[in-house]
């Protein structure tokens, strides 16, 4: 497999530090409030990459923090009256509600930010101690930029241009604009935690680096986020890591594109801001995450109404062909599969491995999807097709739905006991070449919303 790797800026083949064992870091969110469909897009991209290393036969060591501490997260809590931790609470369950709605499986482990402060007092303490990190006279610790040669590498920055751009803010006692904060000394009523330094809260970039590297170790293989993640955080994260441990942090940094929305940029100010749960209420989860796999990971992708509704059709399409191919199996007669579907299933297979292999290419990964979607059908329609071949194109295609993490929202909607004693009905009326009952009951099935259709291996009915 070749990844674009943001550190090299081109694809790279994967070499893991340990064979046939990935280890992944993905920024988590800050809870503090609902996710919003940029958020999701990360979540469902790393999870599909995920799930194909793991279908490839490598062990994944896949860890998603939860930021659980943070201005902003404080900040929700004095506006509410309670503590931080009933605030960050409240959103972890939320998040869990959206990423499972979403098809999204669980980390190996979501550490917290706050279950971390003795890893994170031990990195600052050694930065310090080599001189890469100082206390300022109000109890902050501040990493010194310039020390580290290397800083702005991931960015591709050079640290004239970083500085142009650097601030020193209210209240912060920095020796050198660039610099960043690796505590924060607590103001009055803030949560706090004791350190040598002053009590105070980790600052936001060194808890990725303390949770990779308790959970994962000091180098890891693919580090992953948002592009939005690459400066300042992730490339504080890489100088902070590297100064400290001596070694290099992550051997892969994947980072996916930004989302407009009706092709201008997500924000609140201008009214297009959608949280995933209220998507969802309107299209159900599984259209966003179609919506959100279906083009590359790394280009910038536009959200509206028209894109989900044809993710909608597009998912449709697929769950007709697997109820196609099901039905088929049930009804077939025995028999081993046939040469030429175990051919189209093989280079369907190939088609799929090689895109997914070129920097997780879901867009030409589903491309092979849906041409395996339309071999099923014309063996379908050719009729006299055997068990065993029912199973060998069912197999591989429940196997890409597994891969793409797709094809898990359609749910029994109730009772079928009326549809399927009305479809017998005309089963029995067909039978007796009685026409005009046959498509009676055909219409009376099509007002209650289920479509009826006549295939080589029997009536078979679907909801509309």
């Amino acid at each position: 497999m070749r990844i674009y790797n943001t550190m090299a800026r081109q694809k790279e083949e994967l070499v893991t530090l340990e064979p046939n064992v990935v280890r992944i870091y993905a920024c988590g969110p800050t809870v503090y409030n609902y996710i919003h469909i940029g958020n999701a897009r990360p979540l469902c991209v790393f999870d599909v990459l995920r799930r194909y290393l793991e279908w490839r036969g490598y062990t994944v060591k896949f860890v998603q923090n939860f930021t659980d501490i943070d201005d902003k997260i404080i900040r929700r809590a004095n506006e509410e009256g309670v503590t931080y931790d009933v605030i960050a609470e409240r959103y972890i369950d939320e998040f869990r509600v959206d990423a499972t709605g979403l098809g999204v499986r669980e980390a190996t482990m979501h550490p917290r930010a706050t279950e971390n402060i003795d890893e994170i007092i031990d990195i600052v303490r050694t930065l310090e101690d080599k001189g890469y990190a100082y206390r300022a006279d109000n109890g902050d610790v501040y990493f010194r930029t310039r020390r580290d040669a290397e800083y702005g590498k991931l960015s591709h920055q050079p640290i004239d241009d970083l500085e142009s751009g650097a601030r020193i803010g209210v209240g912060e006692e920095k020796e050198d604009a660039l610099d960043f904060a690796l505590w924060k000394a607590a103001k009055p009523g803030e949560p706090a935690w004791d350190s040598p330094w002053s009590e105070g809260r980790p600052g936001w970039h060194i808890e990725c680096s303390a949770m990779a590297r308790r959970y994962l170790g000091e180098s890891i293989d693919i580090h992953c986020g948002g592009q939005d993640l690459i400066f300042p955080h992730h490339e504080n994260e890489v100088a902070q890591s590297e100064c400290c441990n001596g070694v290099p942090f992550a051997r892969y940094w994947m980072h996916n594109g930004y989302i407009n929305v009706d092709n201008k940029k997500m924000s609140k100010s201008l009214g297009n801001f959608f949280t995933v749960r209220d998507v969802a209420e309107q299209f159900g989860y599984e259209p966003i995450r179609f919506f959100l796999i279906s083009s590359s990971y790394r280009s910038p992708i536009n959200y509206n109404q028209e894109s989900i509704e044809q993710g909608k059709a597009a998912l449709a399409r697929l769950y007709n062909c697997r109820d196609a191919l099901e039905f088929a199996l049930k009804n077939a007669p025995d028999g081993e599969a046939d040469e030429a579907v175990k051919a189209f299933c093989a280079a369907r297979k190939e088609q799929f491995i090689t895109a997914m292999d070129d920097d997780l290419n879901t867009a030409d990964g589903i491309a092979a999807w849906f041409e395996l979607a339309k071999d099923c059908n014309v063996m379908i329609a050719n009729g006299n097709v055997t068990k065993g071949s029912c199973e060998e194109a069912l197999g591989l295609f429940n196997e890409f739905a597994d891969v793409l993490g797709l094809l898990y929202a359609r749910q029994n909607d109730g009772d079928d006991s009326e549809i399927e004693a009305l479809v017998e009905q005309r089963r029995a009326a067909r039978a007796e070449k009685n026409w005009a009952e046959s498509d009676r009951l055909r219409d009376e099935l099509k007002a209650m919303g289920v479509i009826v259709e006549d295939t080589p291996q029997g009536m078979k009915w679907h909801r509309a």
